[in-house]
């Protein structure tokens, strides 16, 4: 019954998602909110008599049991934010979604997950980058994410799943049709083996305004945010400010100066928005990762005289490179004495630093 309340949330017209949340976080669960008091509801800043009477009305959770009866249907999985299972690299951004539907799958939460746009008239050039991508990733564990729009986003969709490499589309609409409906094939494939996402209920069109909305989850979603080919305008690039923004790297393959679909690429490198690369090797260097498919699986071993603390950073790193607010998360330290075990490492030559805020076992 609490999804009833958490869909119903969302549903509230006068409610975004940093309203809810602070609604949240003063009942502490979706249920409260529809059964605190108008008086109790009105005490909460930036809850006003309209708002209070909205969410009194009880009309969202009519239109919740709609979208109940679809998920279930359809099999589609509700992610709340403050569900375990919710993406947690993009509930660290400040404009996360309240509610995310999908239905797939991939691991939202991997280990290894990388964004890639583009233009939506991509060249031969775009569409050759893309298949060197897909290529290469295949080596190393990934999930791709990208928009299912025409040109670079599609292109890196089809390469992914050609190299089965599970891909991740994000949707400017609902989960009750695809837009663009050519790539209703594809995307059927991408359930098998990857994912759709959206945070728009049903019935939801693919309105100018929601792209943007897109974006944001495509850039939050990831490790880092790849364009391929990109206009002086357009969505590819709100997607690397966005990207950017949430402190996330941003990489960028340089083309020709006098090619339209490169412009919005070299401005990004010319103004250090983002790093250029010429290959997904660089990626793979930039992000510290290792091919999964080609080493040898580490072993976990104690190291003499390393503390419990250190020997449990030396134990989370064993699988792959971890950004230092990651590995503060999964250590439960705080930064400041995570900071002093890790040069202690690196001192000791345990461990190496790596470009991004990265942190890899040396050999």
């Amino acid at each position: 019954m609490s999804l009833i309340y958490k869909i119903g949330l969302t549903l509230i017209k006068s409610v975004g998602h940093v309203t809810a949340k602070s609604l949240l976080e003063h009942f502490g669960s979706a249920e409260a909110i529809f059964k605190a008091s108008k008086k109790e509801l009105l005490q909460i800043p930036g809850i006003g008599p309209v708002t209070a009477d909205q969410i009194l009305a009880n009309d969202a959770l009519k239109t919740a049991e709609v979208q109940l009866k679809f998920i279930k249907k359809h099999k589609v999985e509700a992610l709340f934010y403050t569900d375990d299972n919710y993406p947690k690299r993009l509930k660290h951004c400040f404009d996360a979604p309240v509610l995310l539907y999908y239905k797939g799958t991939a691991d939202l939460n991997h280990s290894r997950i990388i964004s890639i746009v583009g233009t939506r008239k991509a060249t031969e050039y775009g569409r050759e980058l893309c298949k060197q991508l897909a290529v290469t990733l295949a080596d190393y564990d990934v999930v791709i994410v990208s928009g299912l729009a025409y040109g670079i986003d599609i292109a890196a969709h089809k390469e992914s799943l050609y190299q089965n490499i599970p891909t991740i589309g994000v949707l400017a609409h609902g989960l009750d049709r695809i837009y663009p409906s050519l790539h209703q094939p594809t995307a059927q494939k991408m359930v098998l083996n990857g994912g759709l996402l959206t945070e728009f209920p049903l019935y939801t069109n693919p309105d100018k305004e929601n792209f943007p909305k897109r974006n944001r989850i495509i850039a939050g979603l990831a490790d880092a945010t790849i364009v391929v080919e990109a206009t002086g305008k357009g969505g590819a690039l709100i997607t690397a400010d966005i990207a950017n923004s949430y402190n996330r790297d941003v990489y960028a393959f340089p083309g020709r100066t006098i090619d339209v679909s490169s412009e919005g690429c070299n401005f990004l490198i010319k103004t250090n928005r983002a790093a250029l690369i010429n290959h997904a090797k660089d990626l793979a260097y930039y992000l510290g990762w290792d091919e999964v498919k080609s080493q040898k699986t580490k072993q976990t071993q104690m190291l003499i005289g390393l503390s419990a603390e250190e020997q449990k950073i030396v134990d989370l790193l064993q699988v792959s490179a971890i950004r230092i607010d990651e590995l503060a998360i999964q250590s439960e330290m705080p930064q400041s004495k995570l900071a002093m075990h890790l040069l202690s490492l690196e001192m000791q030559g345990i461990l190496i630093s790596l470009p991004g805020k990265l942190y890899k076992l040396s050999g």
